[in-house]
């Protein structure tokens, strides 16, 4: 029996979209991955800043760290919270006051006059970054029924992700040759106000049309738990991962998390429904992503050093170094779709996970005057299981929960990936420093280095090599001595990486579904999904 487009749609009928919204989707799409773009370029675009904020705010390493940091806190932080929120009150709602905080941070950021007004305003930009991108996969979910179209969105949307990252960098270092340090923040403005106009006439509105009550204790429990444990993290290389203030950090993010949890099993209207978590592919899929994003930060905070520290590139040089493991990564996202409907998410996951591991091995053999093309060409390999795991593991976790808490769930995995990216930098750096500083220490005593030059040498390679030229004839010895000790603490980062993700794959294997069926809402009705402006 024929039904009219007005009638609501089915339990056996859960795929039904309003047609003005399903024949404009691939613009939907289009919109937003350039608001996706902005606030994942926006976590590496600023690192190639850092000098000139050093010598325009005086900005102190602490302040840098801060002024960086401060962002992904905020960012990570809020993320349950909003996607909550865009469930309850309309995810293109947040996906626009997002745009606008955004926008608004980086014009305040652009014009700060000093180093703590920058980190309060970068602190602003998280909020909009943390509007934005659950909305974003939140409403690609609701947009795309389809599990194969859905598929191949998320597959692209993944490879904008991974294309944020390493171009970030470069499109960083062409400002900063032309222009002063604030450009790597006027240049988010066109491209959020192109994103805000677009999503007025191509993004539809969708939300939970069971309108669940607000969870406050839950939204405050979950910030104080995830943002101190993100604090413990950010603090630990730097103060120690014993010193008073991290465990505490640690204390209260655990203490709050076990409250959280505890809370959203106890009320009748969670936030977060923790029985998701009893679905493996719901929670296998949120391991892989966590171990992945462990990998390709940790990878990516390691190889950057390599390339500026070891072959002595600009960090302009160092961001066009990158891109062919930028480019790789965003060409396999999409193909990760394809190849998913031939052989199931798990053994595509499996196999993508194994790769980045055997990547990661491979690179751990390389050595101070090793060639750009023997390491890219590994990098590339390792972006090739970077781009088989993340779009497949993203749709694994939507595809397992009712459209109604895409935001929730989006916000989920967003989380995971901000806190794997963390942990990759904070783990992988510390083991690298630490044998860094271990194998320095025989080096500058054979060079007569003692006191305060001894202190900046075992702190950073970078502080190894100002002390070269202090050394006259030695100089060009101990600099070579000085990149072998930071090459032997890499490797063994990157090996370290290789068994985490090693691990990540063994769990895929084991608990990911060979196939899955998507989730159903067990209401009458499918989200309240409204047609796109001027339908």
């Amino acid at each position: 029996m024929s039904r009219s487009p007005d009638t609501p749609a089915l339990l056996h009928e859960p795929d039904v979209i309003d047609p003005h919204v399903h024949a404009r989707r691939w613009f939907t799409l289009a919109t937003l991955c350039m608001s996706l773009l902005i606030i994942v370029m926006d976590n590496t675009i600023l690192n190639v800043a850092i000098p000139s904020l050093v010598k325009e705010l005086g900005a102190t390493n602490s302040e840098l760290q801060w002024i960086v940091d401060g962002y992904t806190l905020v960012f990570a932080g809020l993320l349950l919270t909003t996607g909550s929120l865009g469930d309850r009150f309309g995810r293109k709602l947040a996906l626009r006051i997002g745009i606008v905080i955004f926008a608004l941070g980086s014009v305040l950021s652009a014009l700060a006059g000093s180093p703590s007004q920058l980190i309060l305003t970068r602190a602003l930009m998280g909020v909009g970054g943390a509007l934005i991108m659950p909305s974003t996969l939140s409403i690609l979910t609701n947009v795309f029924r389809d599990p194969k179209e859905r598929g191949r969105a998320i597959a692209i949307w993944a490879g904008f992700s991974g294309l944020g990252v390493a171009i970030g960098p470069v499109i960083g270092g062409v400002l900063l040759t032309h222009f002063s340090w604030s450009s790597v923040f006027w240049v988010n403005l066109p491209i959020g106000a192109i994103a805000l106009v677009a999503g007025h006439f191509f993004v539809p509105e969708s939300k939970d049309p069971a309108a669940p009550r607000l969870d406050p204790l839950g939204a405050l429990l979950s910030i104080i738990g995830l943002g101190s444990l993100l604090f413990g993290i950010i603090e630990g290389p730097d103060k120690g991962w014993t010193s008073t203030e991290v465990l505490a950090a640690f204390a209260v993010g655990i203490v709050a998390l076990v409250a959280f949890i505890l809370w959203e099993r106890h009320t009748d209207h969670p936030m977060l429904d923790m029985s998701f978590f009893n679905n493996p592919r719901f929670t296998a899929a949120n391991t892989a992503v966590t171990l992945t994003f462990f990998a390709l930060f940790g990878s990516l905070f390691l190889m950057t050093q390599y390339w500026q520290l070891v072959h002595g590139y600009s960090p302009l040089a160092a961001g066009v170094r990158l891109m062919p493991y930028a480019m790789t990564m965003m060409i396999t996202a999409p193909m990760s779709a394809r190849l998913v409907e031939r052989i199931g998410t798990k053994l595509v996951v499996t196999i993508g996970l194994t790769t980045i591991s055997m990547a990661m091995v491979v690179l751990s053999t390389l050595h101070t005057d090793s060639s750009y093309f023997r390491v890219i060409f590994n990098m590339c390999f390792m972006a090739l299981g970077m781009g088989l795991v993340m779009a497949p593991a993203t749709e694994s976790v939507m595809g397992s929960l009712p459209r109604s808490k895409a935001g929730v769930g989006s916000a989920v995995n967003d989380t995971t990936r901000q806190m794997g990216g963390a942990l990759g930098v904070a783990v992988i750096g510390s083991l690298v420093a630490s044998a860094y500083a271990s194998g320095i220490d025989d080096v500058a005593a054979s060079f007569g280095l003692s006191g305060s030059a001894l202190g900046d040498v075992r702190a950073s390679l970078g502080g190894a090599l100002k002390a070269v030229p202090g050394l006259g004839a030695a100089g060009p010895e101990f600099a070579r001595a000085a990149k072998d000790s930071f090459v032997h603490g890499l490797s063994l980062g990157l090996r370290l990486g290789a068994a985490v993700v090693l691990a990540a794959a063994f769990v895929a294997y084991r608990f990911l579904p060979a196939s899955a069926h998507d989730a159903v809402d067990d209401r009458a009705a499918t989200d309240d999904l409204q047609p796109v402006a001027g339908s």
